[in-house]
């Protein structure tokens, strides 16, 4: 999101009374709750919940929900993630929603910072494998799963983002782990970026925010899309249309 109150002065608002949508999850808040201007904590028609970095304008999710949750939790038990705000988790009566903030490499040598990060969120994966529970989990994880997802993607193939090792990670989360990319379950589309700097081409973005789902909830997926207009932030929103209940 680059920022919630940056993304506010953008649109954000009119946006989200106006969107299809019962949940939305938000990364990169950059904001404590208690810094943001009321508009964005009481929004008509949804109920807002945050989890704040430790640092200030950095970090942050949220989660803006249209039904009450029977219940929220914030954080997994990673010192790492819980300290940044990383995840927060919404629970409806058939399946969970979480937000997810994965930290971007910007420079080689914070990628095995990133790494380490991965390998956490990657062992609670695991665990929620083996729950009796189903799961959407949703944020912007700075990696561009395959060729298809990254423009000119020759060139990038020794850059953040792009790593064999980033992949691979992808790899365990959509193969032996279990989850659903769900998006490609239904949009198999070439150049479907998510995101690309303001003073670029999206022809040179990449796909980098996901919704990671149980296996039976993928057989519910009608249709995903990206939604470029209006223009937010960086990061552009994924929608994915489930034909389900909460």
């Amino acid at each position: 999101m680059n920022g919630l109150v940056n993304a506010a002065e953008r649109g954000f608002l009119d946006w989200l009374t106006h969107v299809d949508a019962d949940v939305v999850c938000i990364q990169d808040t950059r904001s404590k709750e208690y810094q943001l201007p009321e508009n964005l904590l009481d929004v008509p028609g949804f109920n807002a919940f945050f989890f704040d970095a430790d640092e200030d304008g950095h970090a942050g999710t949220a989660i803006y929900s249209r039904v009450m949750p029977k219940a929220v939790m914030r954080g997994f038990g990673n010192m790492n993630c819980d300290l940044q705000g990383g995840f927060i988790q919404a629970d409806f009566d058939n399946v969970s929603v979480a937000s997810i903030w994965v930290p971007q490499a910007d420079y080689i040598e914070d990628v095995d910072d990133k790494l380490d990060y991965l390998e956490a969120l990657q062992l609670h994966f695991k665990k929620t494998r083996r729950k009796r529970r189903e799961f959407i989990f949703t944020g912007s994880f700075h990696i561009a799963h395959r060729s298809v997802d990254l423009g000119n993607w020759e060139s990038h193939q020794r850059e953040p983002g792009f790593l064999p090792e980033e992949r691979a990670w992808m790899d365990q989360v959509t193969g032996p782990i279990g989850f659903v990319d769900g998006f490609r379950s239904v949009n198999k589309k070439d150049r479907q970026h998510t995101f690309w700097p303001f003073d670029e081409a999206q022809v040179n973005g990449a796909r980098y925010d996901y919704q990671f789902v149980t296996p039976n909830i993928a057989d519910f997926i009608v249709e995903a899309t990206i939604i470029r207009e209006p223009r937010l932030s960086p990061h552009c929103a994924v929608q994915i249309e489930y034909d389900m209940d909460l």
